[in-house]
């Protein structure tokens, strides 16, 4: 499996990179798959491929704060991202009749494999939650959501480790859909930091899933980016439209 430490300067940038890796490995040009880290150097906040910008995230206050808001091309909820926040993009191939093949089998599949890699690094209890999460006890320190194609999937998840947790209350309200183990918390008594070294993280995980860092960015790859910036993560109506 190819691997990148790949983050651009935009959110628009690095989503458009998920859905450009997709693109690339349904196009045959990478048949192992990719594992891909990456974290925005400024906070934004993102809605599910379904969500309503109005009821996922208080527009108002992004606004005032200069955070913007875009949409990605997954499901699940609304997420702040911004530095400290760690992005493990997979895109792998499903095979009929694997744990892949289904949706909850992939998060079943995914999550576990990323749980034990991240408790034999930290000797920590982190474990799957919910329908998607990793969490610390009761603590969610990760989530993740899913593109699906006929044969590939994108599957990204957020891993929280040195994030500005205070501005999650102001950007987003509580989510519309919650996990049980959640038990109607706000965020700040349900979200935590796992306190993990994100130069750890990515080696365990890197070792997981039998990856090695490829720095090499194909001409293909950064012409599909600039395609999906333009039609989509870069447009208001793209990101705004429900």
């Amino acid at each position: 499996m190819h691997a990148l430490d790949l983050s651009f300067d935009t959110p628009e940038e690095n989503l458009a990179c998920d859905e450009a890796l997709l693109e690339t490995c349904v196009a045959g040009e990478s048949p192992l798959g990719v594992i891909r880290f990456w974290e925005s150097p400024r906070p934004f906040a993102v809605v599910g491929f379904g969500g309503k910008v109005r009821e996922d995230v208080f527009l108002d206050n992004c606004r005032a704060d200069d955070i913007p808001v875009l949409r990605r091309v997954s499901g699940g909820g609304s997420v702040l991202q911004g530095p400290g926040c760690l992005n493990v993009s997979l895109v792998l191939p499903v095979d009929p009749g694997s744990p892949l093949s289904t949706v909850h089998g992939t998060n079943a599949h995914i999550l576990d494999r990323n749980a034990r890699a991240l408790r034999e690094e930290f000797a920590a209890g982190i474990a799957a939650r919910g329908l998607s999460d990793l969490a610390l006890g009761d603590l969610k320190v990760s989530g993740s959501a899913q593109r699906r194609k006929r044969d590939w999937l994108l599957f990204h998840a957020t891993l929280l480790y040195d994030f500005d947790l205070p501005r999650i209350d102001r950007a987003l309200p509580m989510p519309r859909r919650q996990p049980d183990y959640r038990k109607n918390r706000p965020h700040q008594e349900f979200v935590t930091n796992s306190g993990f070294h994100r130069a750890a993280i990515r080696s365990a995980l890197l070792h997981a899933w039998n990856a090695e860092l490829n720095g090499a960015l194909p001409t293909a790859l950064v012409n599909r980016m600039a395609r999906l910036v333009a039609t989509q993560y870069g447009r208001p109506d793209w990101n705004h439209r429900l």
